[in-house]
Formats: C-alpha cells, structure tokens, sequence
C-alpha cells in the first residue's frame, strides 16, 4: 500500500526512535533593568525544603560565556499526583513498533531487492521501445513532440527523453533508481505489481495534466491550511496540515460546498505535492520524502460530509500515484474522536504504512514535535522558537541552536550565563504553556559590586508572548542568571538559547 501524502481520518501512532512554520505573535523584548546593591539583592531562592540537583549543559557558545543549569526540586513525585498521572497517560499515546526509511544506495539493497530493480528497469526500458508505456495518443508529452515523432521516428533514446515523472526523465540517470525503489516498495518489490503502478500513474499523470498543473496560478487562499516550515532533524522538509482553519464556515464553504470547489481543492492541493516533491533530491543518498505533521485543533469532526468526500478521494489519488513520499505522519492536537475512529480503521492498515503514524494529544504537542524538529525549526505556535517574515529578534535564526530543558513540578530552574571577560549576551526564553516565574539578573563576581536586575520575577502566563528575549552589555565578569519557578503540577519544556556579541560602547 503506498504512503498517505495526504492523512485521511484514519491516523495511526508509533513511538519514534529518540533523536536529538505562520506566525502567531511577535516576539516580545523584556528588558527592565534596575541597580541595587549586591549585598542586599537576594540569590534565587531554594525552595524548602527541596532537593537540590546539578545539571551540567552542553555550552552552545565558546568562551566568554558558558551556560550552566541548577535545578531545586521538592520532592513531590508522580506517584503521589495518580490523577495527573492519569491524564498524562492519556494524553500521549504511541505503539511500538517503528519503521525508518530505507536506504536508496544500491549498496544497502538485498540481492533479490537489486535483483527487483533490475528486473523493473528492463520492464521499462522495453516497454520504452515498444512505445507501450503510454497509450499512442499520450505517449509524447507535447504537440510538438508529437509531430516531430510522425515526421522523424526517434531512438529509444530520444523517446526515453519525453517520459518524465515529478520533473525527472526516466533512464536518462541514477535518480530513475529512486523512482523505481519507490513502487517497488510500494509493492513489496513485486515487479509487475509496480510496473502496472508506474504505468499507471504516468497515465493518470497525463490526464490530469500535472506538467501544466504545476505552473497553474490556484490563488493562496489555502496558505494557511497546507505549508512548508523547516526540516526535521534528518533534513527532511516539514509540511504543515492545519485542519482548524475549515471552522472558517466562509473558507469552508469556498472549498467543499459544491462538485466544482472540492475539484478546485484537489488539484490544489495536487499541485502544492507536485511543486513540493519536486524540490526533493531524488539522489541515492538524498533526501527523498517528506515529513509531515497534522493539526487537529478544531478541526471538523467525521460528520462533516463534504470534507469527507474531499478527503477520501484526495487519499485515494494519493496512495495510488505518490507512492513512499512520506517519512513521517504526526497528528498533533489529536481528539478522543480522532482516536476512537482510527482504533476502528487500524486492522485494515499494513504495519508498514500504520509504522509512519503518531498520535499527540494537545498536552504532548510540543513534546512531540521535539522528538523529530529541533525547537528553531519549529512554528511559535507549536512551541518552538521559529517565526516566518519578522523580524522581531534578528540576533537569532534556524542556524542558532536551542536547549530543551524539562521543567518538572514543583520546580525551580536556574540557567546561569558564565561571562568571562567584557561582551553583549542576547538570550531567548520559552516554557511552553508558561503558567511560570520567570525573572533575569546578572551578578557580577567581585564583592564590592552590584546585581543588575534585568528582569523582575514575573508571572508568565500563556496568553503573554510565547517568547521572551533579552540582552545585557557586560562590563565585568559574572554570570547572567535566568530564573524560571514552576509552581504547578505540570510537568514543562524550557526553551533557551543565547549568542555573545562583541562589547561596544
């Protein structure tokens, strides 16, 4: 069964192998600076009585600054809080087995594998010749290519050069052997399963009009529903399903309502997979599918007929002519429906396609995410530190790593900034959810000098700017220290990065 490109209803989960975009809002600069002496400013506070435990991080910067974590934890464990427990184990489900995407080198394929492909190329090559591939009438891609083959009958050769899929043309290079690997696995590697695939879909290709379709202007009312942002860790490109924007009724209506308009969203949506795949590599050692993450938040329910109809005849398109496209499914923001309609649907799934699916309810969204995007290559809204066409903190970019801390309850958590010599420190903060403390000092190591208070203990909570940033011009040595108190039952993911620039006066 070939990959989902597009998630139907029927989402599925799996637990991930560990491994290390739209914008909502702005990023907002706190910086509230105000001098007091050091012997009466106050150290961050231990809470007692607590457990006190060290963390050592990983500097992401060189010298003059190292950061380094403190932890002070009260001893208030799971086990004593069965009822969050509860809903933590309902909010984040996932299988065990997990399937990664196979190799495309030649090299990693079995005998009987490379035997397949072979196998296949023969197929094709021969049926090239034969000017089999497409019907008579299809099997040059343009008017003028078909005069010219009545007026001067081409080479294999020649006529292999009109036959292209996704922009590529077939035997002309090594990258046909990753089209090839792709129905064959679609397949299970049964050779003339995958080419009556292959044949199959260059002949939908055709009739659909895909080659046209690609430079068609459909409008970017659905921008916001469909989007590239970012790649994952293993560089895949990341594509956005936001499933909420149909409570739009007005949006809604201008893309299901009629016969007509779900046609419009189909070959939409067709051509933002075609102009996608085609910025793949299709190299053996490339990168050759997509990643894909699908909001569920407020999205319409199963009852919604129409949305229904649209999806089920985008998936049945999709399966059949974009085959092994996708490396990962999540489902983000998933509802207990969501869960309970795939639970009925999943004995009909192949292990294989059900091996690409994972479920996170909106508690465990985030957490997710960060299992498979680094948090800067990951939407604001989602939690990350990524924010399309702003400029709102331009010390920092995709290139600028984050730190993922979990902030457990009851929790507070000290990131200490070691400067060394003079410098300007610029620093981003985020607690996913906020509901937190969080205050900012610097405190200059010789005795006689003062704390510098950049930012007061502060209640954040989650209607605030989901990112704080800061920056200090250090004159002395000392540390930079940023204080966030976690007073809830809730366990949460603190997010920071920071940059030293040079000293300027």
């Amino acid at each position: 069964m070939a990959d989902e490109a597009l998630p139907s209803t029927t989402p599925e989960l799996s637990e991930p192998p560990p491994s290390n975009p739209v914008t909502e809002s702005p990023v907002k600069s706190v910086e509230t600076e105000s001098s007091v002496p050091k012997e009466e400013s106050k150290a961050p506070e231990e809470v007692s009585p607590a457990k006190e435990e060290a963390v050592t991080v990983t500097p992401t910067q060189p010298p003059p600054a190292v950061a380094q974590v403190e932890e002070h934890t009260e001893t208030i464990t799971e086990s004593e809080n069965p009822k969050v427990n509860e809903q933590k184990n309902r909010s984040f489900i996932q299988s065990a087995v997990s399937f990664k995407v196979e190799s495309n080198l030649l090299s990693d394929l079995s005998d009987s594998q490379t035997k397949s492909l072979e196998d296949f190329k023969t197929l094709l090559k021969q049926s090239l010749s034969d000017k089999t591939l497409l019907p008579k009438s299809k099997s040059a891609t343009t008017v003028e290519s078909a005069i010219k083959e009545e007026q001067n009958p081409e080479t294999d050769s020649e006529l292999e050069q009109e036959v292209s899929i996704w922009g590529i043309p077939l035997l002309k290079d090594e990258r046909t052997d990753v089209i090839l690997l792709k129905f064959l696995r679609a397949r299970d590697f049964k050779v003339n399963d995958a080419f009556s695939m292959l044949k199959s879909t260059l002949n939908w290709r055709v009739e659909f009009g895909i080659d046209k379709l690609v430079d068609e202007d459909l409008g970017d009312d659905l921008g916001k529903v469909v989007f590239m942002h970012g790649h994952d860790r293993e560089g895949h490109p990341v594509c956005y399903n936001v499933y909420g924007e149909f409570q739009n009724k007005d949006l809604y209506a201008d893309t299901f309502s009629s016969e007509e308009k779900r046609e419009r969203f189909l070959r939409w949506r067709i051509q933002f997979l075609e102009r996608s795949i085609r910025k793949l590599d299709f190299d053996a050692a490339g990168v050759n599918t997509i990643f894909q993450v699908n909001d569920l938040k407020s999205a319409p329910g199963p009852g919604k007929r129409d949305l229904r109809l649209a999806t089920r005849q985008a998936l049945h398109l999709l399966q059949d002519n974009y085959p092994e496209f996708v490396a990962k499914q999540v489902f983000i923001n998933v509802p207990w429906w969501y869960v309970a309609f795939y639970t009925m649907m999943s004995p009909f799934m192949t292990q294989r396609t059900k091996s690409k699916f994972v479920f996170a309810g909106p508690a465990k969204t985030a957490e997710t995410l960060f299992k498979y995007v680094s948090p800067e290559q990951v939407p604001i809204q989602y939690g990350g530190l990524s924010v399309d066409y702003c400029d709102c903190n331009p010390d920092f970019t995709v290139e600028d790593t984050a730190t993922v801390l979990n902030l457990k309850t009851a929790t507070k958590q000290f990131v200490e900034i070691i400067c060394s010599e003079k410098c300007i420190i610029v620093w981003e903060v985020r607690v996913v959810g906020w509901d937190v403390t969080y205050s900012a000092e610097f405190v200059p190591s010789a005795n006689e000098s003062y704390t510098v208070v950049m930012q007061k203990a502060t209640k954040m909570t989650s209607s605030d700017d989901p990112v704080i940033s800061g920056s200090f011009k250090v004159s002395e040595v000392g540390k930079i220290v940023l204080t966030v108190d976690n007073p809830t039952f809730k366990r949460k993911k603190l997010l920071y990065r920071y940059k030293v620039l040079p000293f300027s006066d």
